[in-house]
């Protein structure tokens, strides 16, 4: 399957790191532990290695590696340790394969999201990939994606398992590889076991690295390596580099009001920022919104760490206004994050990180806010709002619209933010009801008024 060539994964794929080669060390190789993403957005968890002891998978992983048909799984290497520039390339491999599945003959296939992990956890142990299952088991299949890992001329490849089924309703992987000489071979067969549900959803300690980076540094480290690739990125850094790195707030509150699409956070901002003769800002700032689109099309690592800079930046600027008057400022730090890890964290709202985990704490050198409001309204009517906007949605603005655990897990990440929390607001009633409620909240939350 579709590991890192590491020494660990060079065991499971049947070639021993080093000199020592037999039986009694691959005997040491531990199984590689698997999350699938199952409809109705839940978990089911399996490994693979013949180390693992013998024992009939879960049923509805079965149904799905086994006949009828056949599955494929394809990772992409990521070692343990991985520097920032390994893990971007590895990011931008992932979303290039998933395109790839996409499109074709592999369409007709179904695709689901899967984790290949290491038993315990711990960080940088996540490789992301896809479970590809074709209903008819056609061999063309199997050749339309052998002729796609051709595609990838550099490494690291994509690496690729096939999921067989035996008489005794035991399910087998096997392996596949690039023989010098001899195009592609299978490498070896291994069992897939049933695997405990980790207590941590996988890629969490992978966050901080990933996705929810906790200080300036860890996020301009990725776009620093994409430089290479997407000019714009020096752009924002050589701005991110323009702004101290320690900024202090004013004498004069700064308020941030954070919420879904549609939920008024664009009338209820300008209208609290009129009633208090307060400075409205925007994250991200204007001076990095025109590379926004570009920004967007890329895999969350990268994405996630340009709306992390753009926090920064406008950290610099609520410094210098609050000096001067109260601030508001649409959207700040708690939507980076809560999109990030509603995006990052597969199944549904029971696997995202426990309340009061460090991922929900403030980065420990952005400038903090007096006060957050979450807007919220209910999922009927914020739909009808959308409808008549009209207007050009992100990604995961469109995903909102469409998947309602996305959705939840978003709301729900939001109301798990601490130091600060969200102060959740009904913004349901009229404009004028709910900027009076604001009103409210402010005056009993920030004494400097």
């Amino acid at each position: 399957m579709a590991f890192a060539p590491h020494p660990r994964a060079s065991l499971l794929l049947g070639r021993l790191p080093g000199p020592r080669r037999g039986a009694c060390a691959r005997a040491m190789a531990p199984p590689r532990c698997f999350a699938l993403e199952l409809p109705g957005c839940t978990l089911a968890h399996f490994a693979v290695g013949n180390d693992a002891p013998a024992a009939h998978p879960d049923p509805r992983v079965a149904a799905l590696l086994g006949p009828p048909g056949r599955s494929y799984a394809l990772c992409v290497p990521l070692a343990p340790g991985a520097g920032c520039a390994a893990r971007v390339q590895a990011a931008r491999l992932h979303q290039r394969l998933l395109d790839q599945l996409r499109r074709g003959p592999l369409q007709l296939c179904q695709l689901r999201r899967l984790l290949c992990y290491c038993p315990g956890g711990g960080a940088g142990g996540v490789q992301r990939g896809f479970l590809l299952h074709d209903p008819c088991g056609s061999p063309d299949t199997r050749g339309a994606l052998l002729a796609l890992l051709d595609t990838y001329q550099e490494a690291p490849r994509p690496r690729l398992g096939e999921f067989v089924g035996d008489p005794h309703s035991q399910v087998w992987q096997c392996l596949w590889e690039l023989r010098d000489g001899q195009g592609w071979r299978q490498v070896g067969r291994e069992r897939v076991v049933p695997a405990p549900e980790p207590t941590l959803h996988p890629v969490v300690p992978d966050l901080p690295s990933s996705a929810v980076f906790p200080d300036r540094g860890a996020a301009r480290a990725v776009l620093e390596a994409c430089t290479p690739f997407i000019p714009e990125a020096r752009a924002v850094l050589d701005l991110v580099d323009q702004c101290p790195e320690r900024v202090q707030k004013g004498k004069f509150p700064v308020i941030v009001i954070e919420g879904l699409d549609a939920t008024g956070k664009t009338t209820v901002t300008q209208s609290v920022s009129d009633s208090l003769k307060a400075v409205l800002l925007k994250s991200p700032p204007s001076c990095i919104g025109q590379w926004r689109k570009i920004f967007d099309d890329e895999p969350t690592i990268i994405r996630r760490a340009f709306y992390s800079l753009g926090n920064y930046i406008v950290a610099s600027e609520i410094a210098k206004e609050s000096m001067k008057s109260p601030v508001i400022v649409d959207r700040y730090w708690h939507s980076t994050a809560t999109y990030a890890i509603a995006t990052e964290v597969s199944g549904g709202l029971q696997h995202l990180p426990p309340a009061h985990h460090p991922i929900y704490q403030w980065p420990r050198d952005l400038l903090k806010p007096d006060l957050v409001l979450l807007l919220t309204v209910s999922p009927e009517e914020r739909m009808q709002r959308i409808e008549g906007r009209g207007m050009e949605k992100t990604r995961e603005e469109a995903e909102l619209e469409t998947n309602n655990i996305f959705r939840q897990k978003v709301e729900e990440s939001y109301q798990r933010m601490q130091n600060p929390g969200c102060h959740v607001v009904d913004a349901s009633p009229s404009r004028e009801k709910v900027l009076q409620m604001v009103l409210s909240l402010i005056q009993n939350n920030c004494k400097e008024l």
